[in-house]
């Protein structure tokens, strides 16, 4: 019974620290999976362990004193974490109307609460939401298209344009409304055949996604994935990116008409494509979800292999272009080219004149999210990016929100770029005319 006690003890010396240190950082990403219950029960653990040290006479002691008083840190440290994040929330809450147009439609921001968003987009702070399994999960696609469609009236009803509503509908391993959407195939499933079948099949893909896609109002799918696929299997600790299984082909040629014809597919049906994700990362080994990445890949090399769809497949559609969180150490060395203007500007609008909206992957990722995230929002929207995704933890949207008016405030934002920025979403993703054509559509499959 005295080994049970000390190894107790021991236990508890060592998860005191642990369980102070989830408690000030409650609202990280990465403790998302505590949110709500898991925080109740952590105070509530620690709260009932303090009221039995104190009952053994443990505050006898010296030790005793110290164990009890890392106990009664994680209660403090939460209701802190807690109290920092409504003082940024109401800050963000509370901007000007004037503040709200100008900074609201960069941003994309995925939600667990309806009325929260509901509240985001009645308010201008954001222009776009991203939907995903969590929305769908336990619940009807009827629900979800009428809250998606709840959304729109609020806009309606406040003068505000439309919102982008987007999703990830890859197909493969990548598919998050499937179930219930129809489960489609990976692209590089097409790879094989020849290539009149490769365009009609993935023609077909794009229209069963877009389809489908815009009945529910999303008018914004995140794909294709135009990364080439990597020759050998990536580092072992890639958990998440996954692009081995995702990319379509090492042949770019192959990439290009596959994507091509799902693009159009996709179009077709009144659903815009995002291409995905330049410069590349089928050559990086690094898991950008959690990770800093390098592509030290020349740029003459780049243009003549993996840059070739990019440049094909915006050359003849609408499409976005999503940007990663690899660092082009070729072009700049300092920063991801998510927030690089000489990759963004100097490459992107200057040499390849592209003039559609560009955005960043999800500003959560730990390439982003772990280092100077403020640094970055500021740099992204100078360097010309259109939307800034805030896509697996919605919450975070208030701090990566209040980077951007911080940097507004202080005069760190250039107002030429916002202005072209708000321009080019205007006008580069005609969601008017994806609806109409999707209404027609459906007016056409229905007779």
């Amino acid at each position: 019974m005295q080994l049970l006690r000390r190894i107790g003890l021991i236990l508890l010396w060592l998860a005191a620290p642990v369980v102070a240190f989830a408690a000030a950082n409650k609202n990280d990403p990465y403790l998302l999976s505590l949110r709500g219950a898991g925080n109740i029960a952590l105070v509530v653990a620690s709260i009932v362990i303090v009221i039995l040290l104190l009952r053994r006479g443990r505050w006898r002691t010296i030790a005793g004193k110290l164990l009890v008083m890392l106990w009664c840190l994680p209660p403090v440290l939460m209701s802190a974490a807690h109290l920092k994040f409504e003082l940024r929330k109401n800050d963000v809450l509370g901007v000007s109307a004037a503040e709200a147009r100008q900074l609201g439609p960069h941003f994309m921001v995925g939600y667990s609460s309806f009325p929260e968003v509901a509240r985001l987009a009645g308010q201008g702070l954001i222009g776009g939401v991203y939907v995903t399994r969590h929305n769908i999960r336990g619940r009807t696609i009827e629900a979800l298209r009428t809250e998606i469609a709840a959304l729109q009236d609020i806009r309606r009803a406040t003068g505000l344009p439309p919102l982008v509503v987007a999703a990830d509908q890859e197909g493969g391993i990548v598919g998050h409304l499937s179930p219930p959407l129809t489960k489609v195939p990976a692209l590089a499933t097409l790879a094989g055949l020849a290539p009149d079948d490769q365009q009609a099949k993935a023609e077909e893909f794009g229209r069963i996604h877009g389809r489908e896609l815009a009945d529910l109002g999303v008018n914004l799918n995140l794909a294709p994935v135009l990364d080439l696929k990597p020759p050998a299997r990536r580092n072992r600790l890639d958990f998440h990116t996954l692009i081995g299984q995702r990319a379509i082909a090492t042949d770019p040629a192959v990439v290009s008409t596959i994507a091509s014809a799902y693009v159009r597919g996709l179009e077709r049906s009144g659903v815009g494509a995002t291409l995905k994700h330049f410069p590349g990362i089928g050559r990086v080994r690094a898991d950008t979800h959690h990770f800093s990445a390098n592509l030290d890949t020349p740029v003459k090399e780049l243009e003549t292999t993996d840059w070739l769809p990019f440049r094909d497949v915006l050359s003849h559609s609408r499409s976005a272009l999503m940007v990663g969180h690899v660092t082009l150490t070729a072009v700049d060395p300092d920063r991801a080219a998510s927030h690089s203007k000489r990759v963004v500007e100097g490459i992107l609008r200057e040499t390849w004149g592209y003039q559609r909206v560009v955005m960043t992957d999800d500003l959560v990722m730990g390439a982003i999210y772990q280092n100077d995230v403020c640094k970055a929002v500021v740099e992204a929207i100078n360097a010309g990016v259109d939307l800034l995704l805030v896509a697996y933890d919605g919450a975070q949207f208030y701090r990566v929100f209040a980077c951007a008016l911080d940097g507004a405030r202080q005069g760190k934002l250039d107002a030429a770029m916002l202005r072209a920025s708000a321009a080019r979403l205007e006008r580069g993703f005609p969601i008017e005319q994806a609806r109409a054509t999707s209404s027609a559509i459906r007016v056409v499959d229905r007779h």
